[in-house]
């Protein structure tokens, strides 16, 4: 795209339709699932921060939300599963011109990319991971994910899950994620603010975004349609961040929402890249 396409594009009201692949559509998305809230809403970001789509790559493993990538009309790498970390990395480290934006779900990031997502953590390479987080594996047949409720119902806990919740945003915390996150998709303003924040910090920034699977996870367990789902968001934020009377036996746990860690480190790419050339000057001088 030529400088005077984009600054015309900045200077309209946001409409997504400048930034998806139209010959994508239509998407293979569920009605009601989150995950469509969940793009809208860095997209939305994307157009406020201005960002050349040109200079900007999506990246994405296996899932549902591994499917995004491919509808942003920018640089897209669909990668393997629980790998788009690993290749968002070696991207960035490459590219340091380019904006690198993860997008991976909870199984994706969490269980066979757990590994990744720590040390992408502790690097602080400048990329943005946004984890969508639906509690189910739901494009692989709806077994029990890492973030799975409680005493809910999967194709793999047929009588309920009895395995402890994993707290996405404590493990990015602890790993030393420069920028911590977590909104709902009801929240569809305070998500593109969360996320456009998350895209300008400099270093690792982890956005978890609590996104229904209404299909393979809300009907097995009888939490109503998308409706009634965005409702039960509603009953799990903590007073803090949203008052709500709405009582809806959802997520047991009350979250906090909202901006949960931001810390200024040393940015992995920029201090590596410092010493390569230092090396480097050090090495002529010799000669």
């Amino acid at each position: 795209m030529n400088m005077e396409t984009e600054m015309n594009l900045q200077d309209r009201p946001f409409d997504i339709n400048d930034y998806i692949r139209l010959n994508m559509m239509p998407h293979f998305l569920c009605p009601g699932c989150g995950h469509g809230i969940a793009l809208r809403a860095l997209l939305w970001a994307v157009h406020e921060l201005g960002l050349d789509k040109d200079r900007l790559a999506v990246v994405s493993g296996i899932g549902c939300s591994g499917r995004l990538s491919a509808y942003v009309d920018a640089n897209s790498f669909h990668t393997t599963h629980g790998r788009p970390l690993a290749f968002a990395t070696g991207l960035a480290l490459a590219r340091p011109d380019l904006t690198v934006i993860v997008i991976t779900g909870d199984g994706d990031s969490l269980a066979i990319g757990g590994n990744h997502l720590i040390h992408a953590c502790r690097r602080n390479l400048n990329m943005t991971c946004l984890m969508l987080n639906n509690e189910i594996y739901g494009m692989t047949g709806g077994q029990v994910s890492p973030t799975t409720s409680a005493d809910r119902y999967t194709t793999t806990t047929p009588a309920g899950n009895r395995e402890p919740v994993f707290d996405a945003c404590a493990l990015a915390a602890a790993a030393g994620a420069g920028f911590v996150g977590r909104e709902v998709t009801l929240q569809v303003t305070g998500l593109k603010d969360l996320i456009r924040k998350a895209i300008a910090h400099d270093g690792f920034s982890f956005v978890e975004v609590i996104s229904d699977c209404t299909e393979i996870y809300g009907r097995k367990n009888d939490l109503g349609a998308s409706p009634e789902m965005m409702l039960g968001q509603k009953a799990v934020m903590r007073p803090d961040t949203y008052r709500s009377t709405v009582d809806v036996p959802f997520r047991p746990n009350a979250l906090k929402t909202g901006v949960l860690q931001q810390t200024d480190r040393p940015e992995y790419g920029s201090s590596y890249r410092a010493m390569v050339a230092a090396r480097q000057r050090d090495s002529g001088e010799d000669r």
